[in-house]
């Protein structure tokens, strides 16, 4: 027999090494949807009380310009699990807090780590940095996107759904960085995706435009619109995030009322499918975004969502390092 690197997928996994993981948009669909289907295959070997040790003697390091709990827990918890080590550096305490450029920092981090990391403020920093860092780098946050979420996402509609492609995906709120990589996810597994935000708050329209290709191909669809019910109306699963990010808390008082008719509740799921799925990257401001009785309620799976990060990224760190 011969052997292949071959997955079900139709991808060389082979091909995964060594590459960044910056946004979506730099994967095809094949390449997330295997890393979709190694998470799932991890989580259960890890259920079963297999964790095998691949990256044995390997160091991730993990810069955090943001706080960070799921974020934080997940990655060094991966590591461990996949026999390696998370070492946590808060970028206040490093150099690059003090001035020295991102290019020497990025020339550094590659002499002594076999990947990065990094939660931060600035997308274009992060991509500066993975310019001139020779490892992989993955980004754990930024302004404008946050693909590791998005990955536990759809591992989280898979498991309970048993497929993603043809679904209706509503995200209602902010078209902030989780909608942006959200909805590159969704297009890429064929989904319909469906954004209902505020006017003054759309989804990033260069992007939009992007996800909307994407469906093309892969037979799904991207929509948007101001309507929170349109929205969510037929939608098997249903997403909302915080109406204030970090960074933004001035506004807060002024997004409070802009986003008022944007809240998940029992009256606006009532136009979703009975046995949808409330979706909520967390933290969550109970009775501002989301009422109480939804995201506490028997749709509701944002708990096994956020415990889907260790597995989603458990898959993204045992391809690229």
């Amino acid at each position: 027999m011969v052997k292949t690197n071959q997955t079900t997928t139709g991808i060389d996994k082979d091909s995964l090494k060594g590459r960044d993981f910056l946004t979506l948009l730099d994967y095809s669909s094949e390449e997330i949807a295997y890393l979709i289907q190694l998470a799932y295959d991890m989580k259960q070997d890890s259920l079963a009380g297999k964790k095998p040790d691949i990256l044995a003697g390997k160091t991730l390091g993990m810069i955090f310009e943001k706080n960070s709990t799921r974020t934080r827990i997940s990655f060094e918890v991966g590591m461990i699990q996949l026999g390696g080590h998370g070492l946590f550096m808060n970028a206040r305490d490093l150099q690059i807090g003090r001035g020295e450029s991102v290019s020497d920092t990025g020339k550094v981090l590659s002499e002594f780590l076999d990947g990065v990391m990094i939660r931060a403020k600035s997308h274009k920093m992060v991509e500066e940095l993975a310019e001139h860092t020779s490892v992989p780098i993955i980004n754990g946050l930024t302004d404008l996107f946050h693909p590791c979420q998005a990955m536990a996402d759809l591992l989280t509609i898979k498991e309970v759904k048993g497929d993603l492609k043809g679904l209706k995906l509503s995200y209602i709120g902010d078209g902030n960085n989780v909608a942006h990589s959200l909805v590159i996810a969704g297009a890429h597994m064929g989904m319909h995706v469906s954004v209902a935000t505020p006017k003054g708050y759309e989804y990033h329209s260069g992007l939009f435009e992007k996800a909307k290709k994407i469906a093309e191909s892969t037979g799904g669809s991207v929509t948007s619109t101001y309507d929170p019910i349109e929205s969510a109306t037929d939608a098997d699963a249903i997403y909302t995030d915080v109406w204030t990010s970090m960074g933004q808390e001035e506004e807060a008082a002024k997004r409070l009322v802009d986003f008022e008719d944007f809240q998940i509740n029992d009256q606006l799921v009532s136009h979703a499918k009975k046995d949808y799925v409330f979706l909520h990257c967390l933290p969550a401001h109970r009775e501002e975004e989301v009422s109480t009785s939804v995201i506490d309620g028997n749709n509701s799976y944002v708990f096994q969502q956020a415990g889907n990060r260790l597995h989603a990224q458990k898959a993204i760190l045992a391809s690229l390092l």
